[in-house]
């Protein structure tokens, strides 16, 4: 019989917080069930409560775990602003009384990962311009190189990796708290596609998105790696902000397409990345040339050298082009990337450069850097 979510708070009743029962304190989200018994929910909690309520979250996700027919169980907890209805009126505080004096919102205290050389963001300012293809080959030149590797799908609402990695089940629990990722072609992966049903609508407010990413980033027993990719959703917000702000980033990758519009929001990557301090370890540029597969002909359909251009203009290195080929899309369409299935082509050679100048440039600054400490106006 399918759980329901009747099912659900009833088996919250038992959890209480301050006394009541969780299921009638006004601060559970919506609940996500699928069909193969996996579900998951937030817990509203304000920042500073994040470490008295943890023993209260890990009680809901054992009390939800014990239903039959539960697979498995995502509690997160999450911090929205204040609702307006909450603050005193001005006719209530008296027009006369001075507004009180603004203050910065809690910032995450930034947290090394322990066994991790480099964590590195691979970001775009735009959806569609082939930043989780790029990822996941960057990942497998990176460990054809010898190096250990894991890749974090960060991508909450179009988690891609398991598609591209050809990955099927979800990852075992190591201990009370940790998760095993899956194995790509001797990269450590882990995705939120592993814990919820392939196609289901992951209709989270932002709170909960970055709170799913810190704990598949910091729930995770990656071991130890040289370097740990981050293939991030695309834009400017709340992921790239919960990265930047609770992990020691060695840097970012922007990709982008050549033509204009694509490389208009590249510009608002690196500058996001720039503002909060995050170094830019270079710019790539995807579908370069459309390759014919038939006569071998390259045609510039998106024009052709934006990115490298652009990268100039801003002054951040440039670390390469991949062109637009059959073969690129055929293998990452079957969960077989070409650079794990033909590493001896000449495009598990071109992402092989691209992993070689990327991985130059991360040591060459090897010291750790402390996570900026973000204050909005």
């Amino acid at each position: 019989m399918a759980i329901t979510r009747d099912d659900v708070i009833r088996a919250l009743d038992a959890v209480t917080i301050s006394g009541t029962p969780l299921s009638g304190s006004g601060r559970l989200s919506e609940i996500a069930i699928d069909p193969s018994g996996r579900i998951s929910f937030a817990i509203a909690a304000d920042p500073t409560q994040a470490a008295a309520l943890e023993p209260t979250r890990m009680a809901a996700e054992r009390a939800v775990k014990s239903l039959p027919g539960a697979t498995s169980v995502f509690v997160s907890l999450t911090a929205d602003r204040p609702a307006a209805a909450n603050r005193p009126s001005p006719s209530a505080a008296g027009a006369a009384a001075p507004a009180a004096p603004r203050r910065a919102p809690p910032q995450p205290k930034p947290q090394a990962l322990p066994g991790i050389r480099h964590v590195v963001a691979v970001a775009s300012g735009k959806g569609g311009v082939g930043k989780s293809t790029l990822s996941c080959n960057l990942a497998l030149a990176l460990k054809a190189q010898g190096l250990r590797v894991g890749l974090l799908d960060a991508d909450i609402y179009g988690p891609s990796a398991p598609k591209l990695f050809g990955l099927v089940g979800k990852p075992r629990l190591v201990g009370e708290r940790m998760l095993e990722p899956l194995d790509g072609y001797g990269v450590k992966v882990m995705s939120i596609g592993f814990l919820v049903e392939e196609g289901s609508a992951m209709i989270w407010r932002g709170p909960m998105v970055m709170s799913a990413i810190t704990q598949l980033l910091r729930e995770v027993a990656w071991g130890e790696l040289d370097v740990l990719i981050v293939d991030m959703p695309p834009g400017t917000g709340d992921a790239q902000l919960t990265m930047a702000q609770a992990t020691p980033l060695a840097g970012a990758v922007i990709v982008s397409t050549p033509q204009d519009l694509a490389l208009i929001d590249a510009r608002r990557g690196v500058s996001m990345f720039q503002k909060v301090e995050v170094p830019i370890l270079g710019v790539v540029e995807n579908m370069a040339t459309f390759v014919c597969p038939h006569c071998g002909t390259a045609t510039p359909i998106f024009g052709h050298g934006g990115a490298r251009h652009e990268a100039e203009r801003l002054g951040v290195p440039f670390l390469g082009e991949v062109p637009l080929v059959m073969e690129i899309r055929e293998t990452s369409d079957a969960g077989r990337p070409v650079v794990a299935t033909r590493p001896d082509g000449p495009h598990a050679k071109i992402f092989g450069e691209i992993a070689a100048a990327l991985w130059t440039r991360l040591s060459r600054d090897s010291g750790a850097r402390q996570a900026p400490r973000i204050v909005f106006d």
